[in-house]
């Protein structure tokens, strides 16, 4: 069923948290994205105006940037407590969406030949003591339905990301765990998987994932501002969250999504793995699921609106709308606080309806309800 919007009163939906740490040192410069004003892309701002009027009266909110562009403009651009253009954020699970292109590409180069291939044909020389799971495939890592004992929502999962996370070898402790579903039966969320995903890369392409990375996607775009998290004595890349880059350089990841993995007229990508890879192939969370990406369906009354999104603790977030040209990003300190969802309240209820005829189709269906 899709969700229908509410146009609220936004100050009553700007919660506060408690305070995050220091943000990071800038690590090197990013291309600039171009700019331009919301008329010159056909949006109406008042929205986006009443958003920075809530925000000035709510002194303690933990949001970091807000931006919004469309048609490959920069239309709207915010930072707060502390945070700035060059400011790289932990993008802690977005992460996770980034690997999934990079295991298109991979794809692509021929270095991986289809996501059916089983994962320990790439990690069993690394992984040879590993048994019993040569049914587990690369889809069912990218759709977190290897049916192992991994599900970061459940504490009491062997495999739940906190206790991976006290391991060394982050990748030998997903291998480790016992199955407890045919592989592809159902979905939990799984960051272990995402981990070993990046293994895979690395073993597939001969380069470690952070250079594959840079060589592959991020150069291309102009993005240098860039760290990715390591583990196991710094020898292998988390590729499962925390890494580094910065609100602009993710508008440019939402923006080769739209372009359909063209970027400057050079195909970065196969389009293909981009229609597959957002594609609902499972559901996690009761959500829509693709390959690492969240999709979403939204109803403004006129037409359903199709979101992309990319998803992190703390309210990470990278929205998609390919219907409008549409691309926001919103970084923020709610870390394990409810009060992410912000982020989305601002995204359905001030950015898209900055869209005109969303507006209207969504005061002609919606009360204007203060929540």
């Amino acid at each position: 069923m899709p969700w229908k919007p509410q146009i609220a009163a936004l100050a009553m939906v700007l919660l506060s948290a408690c305070a995050s740490n220091a943000p990071p040192l800038p690590i090197a410069e990013d291309d600039p994205l171009p700019s331009a004003t919301p008329a010159d892309v056909g949006m109406v701002d008042d929205y986006l105006q009443q958003l920075d009027a809530d925000l000035a009266q709510v002194e303690d909110h933990q949001l970091h940037s807000v931006l919004v562009a469309r048609q490959g403009q920069l239309v709207y651009e915010r930072y707060y407590n502390g945070y700035a253009a060059n400011t790289p954020h932990d993008l802690r699970s977005v992460t996770k969406s980034i690997t999934s292109l990079l295991t298109g590409m991979a794809v692509d180069d021929g270095a991986v030949l289809n996501v059916d291939q089983p994962m320990m044909g790439y990690l069993g020389e690394a992984y040879p003591q590993v048994e019993n799971k040569g049914g587990i495939s690369l889809r069912h890592l990218l759709t977190m339905s290897s049916g192992l004992d991994c599900d970061d929502r459940d504490g009491q999962s062997r495999g739940q990301e906190d206790r991976m996370y006290r391991q060394r070898d982050w990748v030998a402790y997903f291998l480790a765990l016992e199955s407890v579903a045919p592989p592809g039966q159902y979905s939990a969320y799984c960051t272990g998987g995402v981990v070993a995903l990046g293994r895979v890369i690395s073993e597939a392409t001969g380069l470690p994932v952070d250079q594959y990375a840079q060589q592959r996607l991020l150069s291309p775009l102009g993005i240098r501002n860039v760290r990715w998290a390591r583990f196991d004595g710094d020898r292998q890349i988390d590729t499962g969250g925390h890494l580094l880059m910065t609100p602009q350089a993710l508008v440019k990841i939402g923006q080769l999504i739209l372009q359909q993995g063209q970027w400057q007229g050079e195909r970065l990508m196969n389009p293909n793995w981009i229609a597959e890879a957002t594609t609902p192939q499972m559901q996690v969370d009761g959500t829509d699921y693709g390959f690492l990406w969240w999709l979403h369906e939204v109803d403004y009354g006129l037409q359903p609106v199709r979101i992309i999104a990319a998803r992190g603790n703390g309210g990470q977030t990278l929205f998609i709308a390919p219907q409008f040209d549409l691309v926001a990003v919103m970084t923020a300190g709610y870390y394990n606080n409810p009060e992410a969802s912000v982020v989305d309240r601002i995204f359905f209820n001030a950015i898209l309806p900055s869209i005109p005829e969303l507006r209207a189709a969504a005061q002609r269906t919606v009360p204007d309800v203060a929540e």
